[in-house]
């Protein structure tokens, strides 16, 4: 027998496209996934943890994955879809579990799902119709924590137009606190702080959401008086200094990641390491962010969900209106 044909698996295929949003990837699973049971696109997700979590192991991890990789499961029926709110839902999964929004996988997603005719892929397919107006295609995209609305634009011949940019509207997004004052004991302290003398040290926090619960803290705040300058060399330390962050706030102030309508989204995705001396040329209101989620993954676009977090922030805190960028 050839080795090849040695090899060759006849069952339980399962099919991936890969796609990637300005460096991060999406790998989108196409057929093999089996079917979740439950009512609800929340449900279908915990039944997705507690009964194939393996599949995400397999797709994600070493040796068909690695630490940085990131995917999405097409659901092609939820309570929305059905209610003819939505086109179709998604599942998003990384190397330690699955989140509840993603900004750069439902950029990816919106051009593939423009791009496929794959009516049991995406049954809804045909009902998409290009805007005269904007010359873009709507999709709304179930997400475990809510409809997103995503524009793709397109050619004349229908295809995702690669040249100009996908956006999307995301759920309604709030910050739970601004700029609180964290005491922490000097025996959980991060190396930076290490030689600090008194028993405990304070870090000005904020938390907020955007699909997904972060922790928004100032690089020179967190112990490195150089900001995120320093991240080309210090890259492990900031990933230290953001586990630790998180893990104190989960274990003394969980109450600030309460979803007001959901338990399942009330969790701390991610931290989000800020730094205002480094801006853009051309926009002085700008800031540098290192963020950091699941099994200390480094987001490595400029994140989506995130985003969505951080504006709402800035527009509590006065520092950006209503429609402005």
């Amino acid at each position: 027998m050839d080795v090849f044909e040695a090899i060759a698996s006849t069952e339980n295929v399962i099919r991936v496209v890969d796609m990637h949003t300005s460096g991060e990837p999406t790998r989108i699973i196409v057929s093999g996934y089996p079917n979740l049971k439950g009512d609800t696109l929340l449900e279908k997700r915990r039944y997705a943890i507690d009964c194939h979590d393996d599949i995400r192991k397999l797709l994600m991890l070493e040796p068909r994955g690695h630490d940085g990789m990131y995917g999405a499961i097409l659901i092609q029926e939820t309570e929305l879809t059905k209610a003819g709110e939505a086109d179709i839902g998604v599942l998003f999964c990384h190397n330690e579990g699955y989140s509840t929004m993603c900004g750069h996988a439902t950029i990816a997603l919106g051009r593939f799902l423009v791009d496929t005719h794959d009516l049991k892929l995406f049954p809804s397919r045909n009902s998409l119709l290009r805007s005269p107006n904007t010359d873009a295609i709507e999709i709304r995209l179930h997400a475990p924590c809510g409809l997103i609305r995503v524009s793709v634009p397109t050619t004349p011949e229908g295809r995702a137009d690669a040249t100009k940019p996908v956006s999307f509207i995301s759920v309604p997004s709030f910050p739970t606190a601004i700029q609180i004052d964290l005491h922490v004991p000097k025996e959980l302290a991060w190396p930076r702080f290490t030689n600090i003398e008194q028993d405990s040290y304070i870090i000005p926090v904020s938390v907020s959401y955007g699909g997904a619960f972060y922790i928004i803290v100032s690089a020179q705040l967190l112990g490195f008086p150089n900001g995120l300058r320093d991240t080309n060399h210090k890259l492990q330390d900031f990933s230290n200094a953001a586990e630790k962050l998180e893990a104190f706030m989960n274990d003394n102030h969980r109450e600030l990641f309460t979803h007001p309508t959901e338990k399942d989204l009330s969790f701390c995705y991610g931290v989000m390491i800020v730094d205002s001396t480094l801006k853009s040329n051309d926009d002085s209101n700008s800031e540098t962010g290192l963020c950091f989620f699941a099994q200390g993954q480094i987001d490595r676009s400029p994140t989506g969900s995130c985003v969505s977090a951080r504006v709402a922030l800035v527009v509590e805190e006065g520092k950006l209106g209503m429609n402005e960028w």
